[in-house]
């Protein structure tokens, strides 16, 4: 089996943490903000290079014109000790100068036969340019004096010049300088800013620990107490998820204890039955054990089906998503579904429905759980007739069941909502936790379950706060 061309997959390598990566930007910041005071340092060190031998340059120049004087109508330059001092001060540079009269006649200077181009004259009569200097940059000054005298009259120019080695040498020393504080200050900022990441990073790592330290099953809120804003923030965001994580593994668990106690019951019943129907030779006893073994295998079966109603709705009120559900279309599926036919065949059930739409923001499959659930439990214990609907009142949505009953005891509706909730004279299928899955559906979207007694019968209704209905777009 040969290898890919590109070799193997490299190992991936491990994330940088949190503080290699706020120190590395603030590393990167401070690179950045090096670079450029770093250039903006040069300029001004160039610049104030260029300014400070260019007045070299031009008091040199300045001193060779002034000792230039008119001798037999001829320029005369007795060469001042001064301006050699000026220059003098670049001591590594190569220096030049040249005095020419009219015409660009030479009268003194370092080299006749060295021409340097000159810019073009201006009308102040100094400029200072740039050329090689023996095949070195250097930088010039060019000084204009007009004579106007009995036996001469003309200009006479001064050109001075010198290599810019010491300008260089200036404007790396200036950087230098400039640049040596502020490395140190970087290095002191960058160890600042790692003190200042590992303290504002230590209630993250004491939150690390503690969940470290956490016994799995522990879903317990963690306290926010003197953290940071933005730890408070996501602190809280990660309490509210291990709320959510909590309420499911505890239905998981619920569910899982439930169904354990109670179907050791019926199956111990069932077995009992199915052993009596075998051991049992006559056919009258043998049917009887058949029938009770049936209404045993129903009363199993009604369990399971709501055990598992249960926990699924209490899963989807957490996870799926709410939408806009108008109540009474949810009394008319029930209707329409005619569940009510097998669990009190012969029953007689109502619809009530108004025209306007009673809509709410909840999980439509829930509320069919719910609404089945409390239909189940008027035909069961309730006297006919019974009636479903739905209604707004006020800012609340109403879907209710009411049979035509006195309702139940008074110490079976203080338990209302609990699970295994049954009454002395609850018949033997009845598991009882048909009206925790109205409760715990009520409880998901905001509402609660409102119980009434009266002359026409005893009212069970799921109320949830109503909101309005969506507006339809309008036709293309």
């Amino acid at each position: 089996m040969t290898e890919p061309p590109h070799g193997p997959h490299p190992e991936a390598l491990p994330a940088p943490s949190l503080a290699a990566r706020v120190l590395g930007a603030v590393l990167v910041i401070l690179l950045l903000g090096g670079v450029l005071v770093a250039g903006s340092t040069w300029w001004n060190g160039r610049l104030a290079a260029r300014q400070s031998y260019d007045r070299l340059l031009l008091g040199a120049a300045r001193d060779i014109a002034e000792s230039i004087r008119i001798q037999d109508g001829a320029p005369l330059v007795d060469l001042p000790v001064s301006a050699f001092e000026l220059l003098a001060q670049a001591p590594e540079d190569r220096v030049y100068y040249a005095v020419t009269g009219p015409g660009g006649r030479f009268i003194t200077g370092l080299d006749a036969t060295l021409k340097i181009p000159a810019p073009p004259r201006g009308a102040a009569g100094t400029a200072f340019f740039e050329a090689p200097l023996n095949g070195e940059p250097a930088r010039f000054v060019r000084i204009t004096r007009r004579f106007v005298e009995r036996n001469f009259s003309g200009p006479v120019e001064v050109v001075v010049g010198q290599t810019q080695r010491a300008r260089r040498a200036m404007t790396g020393q200036l950087v230098l300088d400039a640049m040596l504080p502020m490395l140190a200050a970087g290095i002191a900022l960058l160890m600042m800013s790692w003190v200042v990441v590992r303290r504002a990073l230590r209630p993250l790592e004491a939150l690390t620990g503690d969940l470290a330290r956490r016994d799995p099953y522990d879903l317990t809120p963690m306290p926010a107490d003197g953290l940071p804003r933005e730890l408070q923030v996501m602190l809280g965001a990660m309490n509210r998820f291990m709320g959510r994580l909590d309420a499911q593994v505890s239905a998981m668990r619920t569910l899982i204890s439930d169904t354990a106690h109670q179907l050791r019951t019926p199956v111990a019943a069932i077995r009992v039955q199915a052993e009596m129907a075998l051991s049992d030779p006559g056919e009258q006893a043998r049917g009887r054990a058949l029938e009770r073994l049936l209404a045993r295998t129903r009363s199993l079966g009604t369990l399971l089906d709501q055990l598992l109603s249960r926990a699924l709705v209490i899963h989807r009120t957490d996870s799926a998503q709410r939408t806009a559900v108008d109540l009474r279309e949810t009394a008319l599926e029930i209707m329409e579904r005619e569940d009510h036919l097998l669990l009190a065949p012969g029953s007689e059930l109502r619809l009530e429905i108004g025209e306007d739409p009673v809509i709410v923001r909840a999980d439509a499959f829930s509320l069919g759980e719910a609404a089945r659930n409390l239909l189940s439990n008027a035909l069961r214990h309730g006297q006919a007739p019974v009636r479903l609907g739905a209604e707004r009142r006020g800012d609340k949505a109403l879907l209710w069941v009411q049979d035509s009953g006195p309702g139940p005891d008074p110490a079976v509706v203080a338990r209302w909502g609990q699970r295994f909730n049954r009454s002395a004279g609850s018949s033997e299928d009845s598991a009882g936790i048909g009206l925790s899955i109205v409760s715990a559906v009520a409880r998901a979207f905001g509402g609660r379950v409102e119980t009434r007694a009266d002359a026409d019968g005893f009212r069970v209704a799921l109320v949830l706060p109503a909101v309005d209905p969506p507006e339809k777009e309008p036709p293309a």
